[in-house]
C-alpha cells in the first residue's frame, strides 16, 4: 500500500547565523528589552519574540503563484496555504482587492515579481502582463535586480540632481 506523498514546501531555511548578518531590528529589540526606560513605561514587559519572522526564502513560493496564472484560485490558495508557515507570504503577490493591485511588488532588496489579482471568474491572473525584465530599470550600480527570477536587461543609469 503506498501512502500519499507530501509535496515540498513553498519555502525554504535561510542562513541567518552566519557571522554579519542582520534582520531588521533584531538588535534594537535586544537592547531595548531590559533597558530601565522600558521597564517604567511598560508594566508588562511583552514577548522576547518579535513581530518580524527571519529565516524563510519564498521564492519558491512566488514562482508557484507565477506558473499557476489562468488556474482557478480556490484550488491553487489552498494547495499554497496547506504548502506554507503561515498564508502571509501569498498576499505578498496576490492583491486581495482592487485597491492592492500593483503591476509588480519589489520583494527583498532587489527581487521584483509580477502583481496578482484574482479575476472576476475565480481565476490568478497578471496585473500588468506587459512588464517583464526587459522594462524595468534597476535604481542602483551595486546590485544584481531580478524580475520572476530573470536578470533585468536594462543597465543603470545615474541620475543627475
Amino acid at each position: 500500500m503506498k501512502m500519499k506523498e507530501r509535496k515540498k514546501p513553498l519555502y525554504r531555511p535561510v542562513n541567518t547565523r552566519t557571522h554579519g548578518v542582520r534582520h531588521g531590528s533584531l538588535l534594537k529589540s535586544r537592547m531595548e528589552r531590559n533597558s530601565r526606560k522600558s521597564r517604567e513605561n511598560d508594566p508588562l514587559i511583552g514577548s522576547m519574540h518579535s513581530d518580524q519572522r527571519h529565516g524563510f526564502d519564498y521564492t519558491p513560493l512566488f514562482k508557484f503563484l507565477l506558473s499557476r496564472v489562468g488556474f482557478d484560485w480556490n484550488e491553487t490558495y489552498s494547495e499554497a496555504k496547506a504548502r506554507l508557515d503561515s498564508e502571509d507570504p501569498i498576499f505578498w503577490m496576490v492583491a486581495a482587492c482592487e485597491a492592492d493591485r500593483q503591476a509588480y511588488v519589489r520583494i527583498g532588496e532587489s527581487s521584483y515579481f509580477s502583481g496578482l489579482y484574482v479575476s472576476g471568474s475565480g481565476r490568478l491572473a497578471l496585473v500588468d502582463p506587459a512588464i517583464d525584465e526587459n522594462s524595468l530599470a534597476p535604481f542602483c550600480s551595486c546590485c544584481t535586480h531580478s524580475f520572476n527570477g530573470k536578470t533585468f536587461t536594462r543597465k543603470y543609469i545615474p541620475t543627475s540632481r
